[in-house]
């Protein structure tokens, strides 16, 4: 008999980030267990003992911030809401899971991942999915071409930071103000100073800080490996800790919340410049939840984003920023407010893929 189990799982890109996908059945559900699993199912640990392995050799995870993914799906017990998501971030350089974040890019293969586990049934010619994110209490919808209920991952849909093309995923992100503190500007201030540096802290799908480029030093329309610059994030570091407490988030050391952000004007047609920080890393493209995050800022006058951007302010539209691989385009939505324009919803169009369908072995022992 075998001291390794294996656990159903399918192994999915969702937007520009891959992971395991899991049925919340298939996996404890004290969640110091659950994530023991997950250490060892991507390989940081081996679930057992605290040994890190920053390569996951022993696991499915890639090795980079955007691999190290994994999200957790149930039917929802919400009325009117379909399937529950739980995501995690497994940390490369500490036997820790943060399940504190969310994840769009993760989030845009969980319609699909529901499909594959039985978890929703098709529709005919389209599949609308109601989600819930349990890590922010956030809902998104889905929306699926499924023709005949039948659903496919090959289309004409291109996304800047994957290879090909595929099937389109149209996700809209509802009710995500405040998704951590409760308040669009957590401080009651669009901008402000923090160690000598003008700073907007906005929670928008995801709590985050922006800088302006040139109080960094930097034009920032540079590379990823260019902005990986252990001087520069030390510095953004240090702010970002003090933006967590004044956001009411506490102590940010070791945890990826609040992210952070640099901005500066369009270089390609767009509406602004952004890098997206993971937070200790440069994001390769740009994160879902941070291009709601970017486009909301940008149209909010007062704010580091607006005053580089070319966006109307307090107004719908097609908002495109501008990412270190191409471009992202956020349908933002504003609505009728007692006091003025409010930030209504936000729409993005992703792609999806299955990889591969079937068991992660991890140690017995932590299934016992």
């Amino acid at each position: 008999m075998s001291d390794l189990k294996g656990i159903p799982a399918l192994f999915m890109r969702g937007g520009t980030s891959s992971g395991p996908y899991w049925n919340a059945k298939d996996l404890p559900a004290d969640p110091a267990k659950r994530d023991a699993v997950l250490l060892a199912a991507l390989g940081t640990t081996d679930g057992i003992s605290d040994e890190v392995d920053s390569a996951q050799l022993g696991g499915v995870g890639g090795a980079t911030p955007v691999t190290s993914k994994t999200a957790v799906l149930s039917r929802s017990a919400v009325e009117g809401v379909d399937i529950d998501y739980l995501f995690a971030q497994v940390d490369l350089e500490r036997p820790f899971v943060d399940t504190n974040p969310s994840c769009g890019n993760i989030l845009s293969a969980v319609g699909h991942a529901a499909l594959e586990m039985g978890l929703v049934e098709a529709s005919d010619p389209i599949t609308s999915i109601s989600i819930r994110n349990t890590n922010t209490n956030a809902l998104m919808e889905a929306v699926l071409e499924t023709p005949g209920g039948q659903w496919s991952y090959m289309g004409n849909t291109r996304i800047d930071g994957v290879a090909g093309s595929a099937s389109p995923v149209v996700m809209n992100f509802l009710d995500v103000v405040g998704s951590k503190t409760g308040k669009l500007f957590p401080t009651g201030q669009r901008s402000e100073d923090i160690n000598g540096l003008t700073v907007t802290l906005i929670d928008v799908a995801v709590p985050m800080i922006w800088f302006r480029a040139s109080e960094l030093g930097v034009s920032g329309d540079e590379s990823k490996d260019a902005l990986d610059d252990p001087a520069l994030l030390a510095r953004m570091e240090a702010a970002r800790l003090v933006a967590s407490e004044r956001m009411g988030l506490g102590d940010a050391r070791g945890k990826v919340v609040p992210k952070m952000g640099i901005a500066s004007p369009p270089k390609n047609g767009g509406h602004v410049t952004s890098r997206y920080f993971v937070p200790q890393s440069c994001h390769p493209t740009h994160a879902v939840t941070g291009s709601i995050n970017v486009a909301t800022a940008a149209t909010q006058p007062g704010t580091v984003v607006s005053e580089v951007s070319s966006a109307a302010d307090f107004t719908s539209q097609t908002f495109v920023l501008e990412h270190p691989k191409g471009q992202i385009e956020v349908e933002l939505a504003y609505r009728d407010g007692p006091d003025g324009p409010e930030f209504d919803k936000a729409g993005i169009m992703r792609t999806a893929k299955k990889i591969m369908a079937g068991e992660i072995f991890v140690p017995a022992v932590l299934l016992d």
